[in-house]
Protein backbone atom coordinates (compact mmCIF):
# COMPACT_ATOMS: atom_id res chain seq x y z
CA UNK A 1 0.00 0.00 0.00
CA UNK A 2 1.66 3.63 -1.13
CA UNK A 3 0.61 6.34 1.40
CA UNK A 4 0.48 9.64 -1.22
CA UNK A 5 2.60 11.68 0.72
CA UNK A 6 0.94 15.32 0.07
CA UNK A 7 3.64 16.91 1.99
CA UNK A 8 6.60 15.31 -0.42
CA UNK A 9 4.75 15.66 -3.76
CA UNK A 10 3.95 19.57 -2.67
CA UNK A 11 7.95 20.28 -2.10
CA UNK A 12 8.65 18.85 -5.12
CA UNK A 13 5.90 21.31 -6.99
CA UNK A 14 7.24 23.87 -4.73
CA UNK A 15 10.78 23.59 -5.42
CA UNK A 16 10.25 24.14 -9.17
CA UNK A 17 8.00 26.88 -8.66
CA UNK A 18 10.80 28.30 -6.76
CA UNK A 19 13.80 28.02 -9.15
CA UNK A 20 10.96 29.79 -11.75
CA UNK A 21 10.51 32.30 -9.31
CA UNK A 22 13.89 32.89 -8.81
CA UNK A 23 15.27 32.96 -11.98
CA UNK A 24 12.40 35.84 -12.87
CA UNK A 25 13.99 38.00 -10.02
CA UNK A 26 17.55 37.06 -11.81
CA UNK A 27 16.36 38.62 -14.46
CA UNK A 28 14.64 41.71 -13.28
CA UNK A 29 11.13 41.31 -12.81
CA UNK A 30 9.11 41.06 -10.13
CA UNK A 31 7.82 38.06 -7.83
CA UNK A 32 4.31 36.69 -8.51
CA UNK A 33 2.18 38.30 -6.11
CA UNK A 34 -1.17 36.49 -4.51
CA UNK A 35 -3.92 38.67 -2.60
CA UNK A 36 -5.99 37.07 0.03
CA UNK A 37 -8.90 38.34 1.74
CA UNK A 38 -10.12 37.07 4.75
CA UNK A 39 -14.01 38.57 6.40
CA UNK A 40 -13.74 37.33 9.97
CA UNK A 41 -11.97 35.24 12.15
CA UNK A 42 -12.97 31.46 11.30
CA UNK A 43 -10.77 29.52 13.04
CA UNK A 44 -10.17 27.24 10.01
CA UNK A 45 -9.79 29.91 7.42
CA UNK A 46 -7.53 32.01 9.37
CA UNK A 47 -5.08 28.72 9.69
CA UNK A 48 -5.89 27.81 5.73
CA UNK A 49 -5.23 31.95 4.76
CA UNK A 50 -1.93 31.84 6.84
CA UNK A 51 -0.39 28.56 5.27
CA UNK A 52 -1.04 30.24 2.10
CA UNK A 53 0.63 32.84 2.74
CA UNK A 54 4.21 30.79 4.65
CA UNK A 55 3.85 28.88 1.01
CA UNK A 56 4.04 31.88 -1.20
CA UNK A 57 6.99 33.16 1.30
CA UNK A 58 8.71 29.87 0.98
CA UNK A 59 8.29 29.89 -2.70
CA UNK A 60 9.46 33.53 -3.48
CA UNK A 61 6.12 35.01 -4.16
CA UNK A 62 4.80 38.00 -2.85
CA UNK A 63 1.68 37.81 -0.41
CA UNK A 64 -1.05 40.16 0.93
CA UNK A 65 -3.30 39.55 3.11
CA UNK A 66 -6.57 41.91 3.39
CA UNK A 67 -8.35 41.16 6.91
CA UNK A 68 -11.95 42.05 6.93
CA UNK A 69 -13.99 42.22 9.92
CA UNK A 70 -17.19 39.84 10.14
CA UNK A 71 -19.64 42.80 9.78
CA UNK A 72 -18.03 44.09 6.59
CA UNK A 73 -20.60 44.61 4.16
CA UNK A 74 -20.98 42.55 0.80
CA UNK A 75 -20.37 46.29 -0.96
CA UNK A 76 -16.94 46.96 0.41
CA UNK A 77 -16.07 43.87 -0.22
CA UNK A 78 -16.94 44.15 -4.28
CA UNK A 79 -15.24 47.44 -3.84
CA UNK A 80 -12.54 45.90 -2.26
CA UNK A 81 -12.02 42.91 -4.87
CA UNK A 82 -12.62 45.53 -7.43
CA UNK A 83 -9.52 47.34 -6.11
CA UNK A 84 -7.36 44.25 -6.27
CA UNK A 85 -8.80 43.69 -9.96
CA UNK A 86 -7.48 46.91 -11.29
CA UNK A 87 -4.07 46.71 -9.76
CA UNK A 88 -1.53 45.37 -12.43
CA UNK A 89 0.46 44.58 -9.13
CA UNK A 90 -1.49 42.22 -8.24
CA UNK A 91 -1.67 38.74 -10.08
CA UNK A 92 -3.97 36.52 -7.97
CA UNK A 93 -6.69 36.92 -5.93
CA UNK A 94 -8.28 34.62 -3.54
CA UNK A 95 -11.64 35.04 -1.10
CA UNK A 96 -11.07 32.91 1.56
CA UNK A 97 -14.70 30.90 1.94
CA UNK A 98 -17.13 29.98 3.66
CA UNK A 99 -18.38 34.11 3.75
CA UNK A 100 -20.76 35.52 6.32
CA UNK A 101 -23.57 34.46 5.65
CA UNK A 102 -25.29 38.39 4.38
CA UNK A 103 -22.38 38.19 2.19
CA UNK A 104 -23.17 36.48 -1.59
CA UNK A 105 -20.77 33.82 -2.48
CA UNK A 106 -22.01 33.85 -5.97
CA UNK A 107 -21.44 37.91 -6.12
CA UNK A 108 -18.15 37.81 -4.87
CA UNK A 109 -16.75 34.87 -6.91
CA UNK A 110 -18.23 36.56 -10.18
CA UNK A 111 -16.61 39.84 -8.78
CA UNK A 112 -12.94 38.48 -9.16
CA UNK A 113 -11.34 39.38 -12.58
CA UNK A 114 -11.26 36.06 -14.46
CA UNK A 115 -7.74 36.67 -15.02
CA UNK A 116 -6.85 36.55 -11.51
CA UNK A 117 -8.87 34.15 -10.23
CA UNK A 118 -6.03 31.65 -9.39
CA UNK A 119 -8.76 29.70 -7.12
CA UNK A 120 -10.50 28.34 -10.23
CA UNK A 121 -14.13 29.18 -9.47
CA UNK A 122 -15.23 31.67 -11.34
CA UNK A 123 -17.88 30.67 -13.84
CA UNK A 124 -15.66 31.61 -16.91
CA UNK A 125 -13.06 29.66 -15.92
CA UNK A 126 -15.43 26.68 -14.85
CA UNK A 127 -16.71 26.58 -19.02
CA UNK A 128 -13.33 26.55 -20.12
CA UNK A 129 -12.65 23.71 -18.25
CA UNK A 130 -16.19 21.73 -19.00
CA UNK A 131 -14.65 22.88 -23.09
CA UNK A 132 -11.25 21.36 -22.21
CA UNK A 133 -9.59 25.21 -22.87
CA UNK A 134 -6.61 26.28 -20.48
CA UNK A 135 -7.68 27.66 -17.21
CA UNK A 136 -7.39 27.94 -13.99
CA UNK A 137 -8.35 24.71 -12.46
CA UNK A 138 -10.10 24.78 -8.96
CA UNK A 139 -6.68 24.39 -6.57
CA UNK A 140 -7.96 21.28 -4.99
CA UNK A 141 -8.42 19.42 -8.30
CA UNK A 142 -5.56 20.73 -9.84
CA UNK A 143 -3.70 19.34 -6.52
CA UNK A 144 -5.01 16.19 -6.89
CA UNK A 145 -4.20 15.78 -10.31
CA UNK A 146 -0.22 16.93 -9.28
CA UNK A 147 -0.53 14.27 -7.03
CA UNK A 148 -1.31 11.97 -8.94
CA UNK A 149 1.27 12.63 -11.19
CA UNK A 150 3.93 13.19 -8.58
CA UNK A 151 3.15 9.18 -7.78
CA UNK A 152 2.79 7.42 -11.26
CA UNK A 153 -0.75 6.68 -10.39
CA UNK A 154 -1.93 5.05 -13.84
CA UNK A 155 -5.67 6.57 -14.90
CA UNK A 156 -6.82 5.33 -18.11
CA UNK A 157 -9.36 3.25 -19.21
CA UNK A 158 -9.96 3.32 -14.94
CA UNK A 159 -13.78 3.74 -13.53
CA UNK A 160 -13.73 6.45 -10.98
CA UNK A 161 -16.26 7.20 -8.39
CA UNK A 162 -16.52 10.99 -6.85
CA UNK A 163 -18.28 11.35 -4.03
CA UNK A 164 -19.69 15.10 -3.94
CA UNK A 165 -21.09 17.22 -6.59
CA UNK A 166 -19.69 20.90 -5.29
CA UNK A 167 -18.64 23.04 -7.57
CA UNK A 168 -15.08 23.48 -5.63
CA UNK A 169 -14.22 19.89 -5.84
CA UNK A 170 -16.69 16.70 -6.95
CA UNK A 171 -17.88 18.26 -10.00
CA UNK A 172 -14.78 19.78 -11.69
CA UNK A 173 -12.92 16.43 -10.62
CA UNK A 174 -15.48 14.82 -12.22
CA UNK A 175 -14.91 16.39 -15.62
CA UNK A 176 -10.93 16.45 -15.44
CA UNK A 177 -10.94 12.60 -14.49
CA UNK A 178 -12.84 11.99 -18.23
CA UNK A 179 -10.69 14.53 -19.80
CA UNK A 180 -8.50 13.78 -22.71
CA UNK A 181 -5.57 14.71 -20.09
CA UNK A 182 -2.90 12.72 -18.25
CA UNK A 183 -4.14 11.96 -15.49
CA UNK A 184 -7.56 11.57 -16.90
CA UNK A 185 -9.29 9.57 -19.20
CA UNK A 186 -11.36 7.83 -16.81
CA UNK A 187 -15.05 6.24 -17.13
CA UNK A 188 -16.54 8.59 -14.47
CA UNK A 189 -19.51 8.17 -11.77
CA UNK A 190 -19.99 11.24 -9.98
CA UNK A 191 -22.37 10.05 -6.93
CA UNK A 192 -24.17 12.61 -4.38
CA UNK A 193 -26.57 12.38 -1.46
CA UNK A 194 -29.37 11.14 -3.64
CA UNK A 195 -27.23 8.36 -5.01
CA UNK A 196 -29.15 4.75 -4.28
CA UNK A 197 -26.73 2.14 -4.82
CA UNK A 198 -23.95 4.28 -3.55
CA UNK A 199 -22.11 0.97 -2.03
CA UNK A 200 -22.06 -0.64 -4.92
CA UNK A 201 -20.99 1.86 -6.87
CA UNK A 202 -17.92 2.72 -5.05
CA UNK A 203 -17.10 -1.69 -5.22
CA UNK A 204 -16.54 -1.38 -8.90
CA UNK A 205 -14.22 1.45 -8.62
CA UNK A 206 -10.50 1.79 -9.56
CA UNK A 207 -10.08 5.00 -8.13
CA UNK A 208 -12.78 6.57 -5.67
CA UNK A 209 -12.83 10.29 -4.04
CA UNK A 210 -14.17 10.99 -1.11
CA UNK A 211 -15.26 14.79 -1.14
CA UNK A 212 -18.72 15.43 0.84
CA UNK A 213 -17.50 16.35 4.25
CA UNK A 214 -18.49 13.71 6.10
CA UNK A 215 -16.06 11.82 8.42
CA UNK A 216 -15.43 8.50 7.84
CA UNK A 217 -18.02 7.41 5.65
CA UNK A 218 -16.11 5.56 3.36
CA UNK A 219 -15.39 2.25 4.95
CA UNK A 220 -13.76 -0.75 3.92
CA UNK A 221 -16.52 -2.70 3.03
CA UNK A 222 -17.36 -0.10 0.27
CA UNK A 223 -14.06 -0.65 -1.59
CA UNK A 224 -12.34 -3.30 -3.53
CA UNK A 225 -9.01 -4.82 -3.23
CA UNK A 226 -6.81 -2.71 -4.80
CA UNK A 227 -8.65 0.62 -5.51
CA UNK A 228 -6.46 4.15 -5.06
CA UNK A 229 -8.35 6.00 -2.47
CA UNK A 230 -8.35 9.63 -2.65
CA UNK A 231 -9.69 11.38 0.50
CA UNK A 232 -10.68 15.30 0.13
CA UNK A 233 -12.55 15.57 3.46
CA UNK A 234 -10.92 17.43 6.27
CA UNK A 235 -13.42 18.28 9.08
CA UNK A 236 -12.45 18.72 13.30
CA UNK A 237 -14.04 16.61 15.34
CA UNK A 238 -14.47 17.36 18.99
CA UNK A 239 -12.27 15.33 20.76
CA UNK A 240 -11.31 15.78 24.61
CA UNK A 241 -8.51 13.48 24.52
CA UNK A 242 -6.49 15.43 21.62
CA UNK A 243 -4.41 18.26 23.10
CA UNK A 244 -6.31 21.11 20.50
CA UNK A 245 -9.64 19.79 21.44
CA UNK A 246 -10.45 18.13 18.49
CA UNK A 247 -9.11 16.28 15.98
CA UNK A 248 -8.97 16.27 12.15
CA UNK A 249 -11.05 13.47 10.20
CA UNK A 250 -11.07 12.43 6.89
CA UNK A 251 -14.01 11.35 5.06
CA UNK A 252 -12.15 7.78 4.47
CA UNK A 253 -12.15 5.47 7.73
CA UNK A 254 -8.32 5.34 6.64
CA UNK A 255 -7.30 2.57 9.43
CA UNK A 256 -10.02 -0.31 8.22
CA UNK A 257 -9.63 1.26 4.39
CA UNK A 258 -6.18 1.71 3.90
CA UNK A 259 -5.05 -2.11 4.01
CA UNK A 260 -7.26 -2.50 1.12
CA UNK A 261 -5.95 0.17 -1.03
CA UNK A 262 -3.15 0.56 -3.59
CA UNK A 263 -2.54 3.76 -2.67
CA UNK A 264 -4.37 6.49 -0.15
CA UNK A 265 -3.80 9.56 0.94
CA UNK A 266 -3.61 10.16 4.49
CA UNK A 267 -5.76 13.34 6.42
CA UNK A 268 -3.94 15.27 7.53
CA UNK A 269 -0.95 15.12 5.35
CA UNK A 270 -2.80 14.62 1.66
CA UNK A 271 -4.91 16.26 -0.41
CA UNK A 272 -4.87 19.69 1.61
CA UNK A 273 -1.31 20.19 1.15
CA UNK A 274 -1.97 19.64 -2.87
CA UNK A 275 -4.46 22.30 -3.33
CA UNK A 276 -2.39 24.92 -1.96
CA UNK A 277 0.89 23.62 -4.76
CA UNK A 278 -2.23 24.10 -7.26
CA UNK A 279 -3.07 27.29 -6.06
CA UNK A 280 0.81 28.64 -6.17
CA UNK A 281 0.91 27.02 -9.93
CA UNK A 282 -2.05 28.95 -10.85
CA UNK A 283 -0.72 32.11 -9.55
CA UNK A 284 2.64 31.39 -11.34
CA UNK A 285 0.66 31.20 -14.41
CA UNK A 286 -1.15 34.43 -13.96
CA UNK A 287 1.53 35.98 -13.72
CA UNK A 288 2.79 34.81 -17.13
CA UNK A 289 -0.44 35.21 -18.38
CA UNK A 290 -0.94 38.81 -17.39
CA UNK A 291 2.64 39.77 -17.29
CA UNK A 292 4.55 37.93 -19.62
Amino acid sequence: MLVLDGKLAAAAVKEVLKAETAELVIKGKPAPHLAAILVGNNGASETYVASKVKNCEETGFESTLIRLPADTTETILLETIQSLNNNPDIDGILVQLPLPKHISEEKVIETIDPRKDVDGFHPSNIGRLVQGLPTFIPATPYGILLLLAHYNISTKGKHAVVIGRSNIVGRPMSILLSSNIPQGNCTVTLCHSHTPNLKELCLQADIVVAALGKPEFVTADMVKDGAVIIDVGITRVDDATAKKGFRIKGDVLYQDVAPKASAITPVPGGVGLMTIAGLLKNTLQAYQNNRG
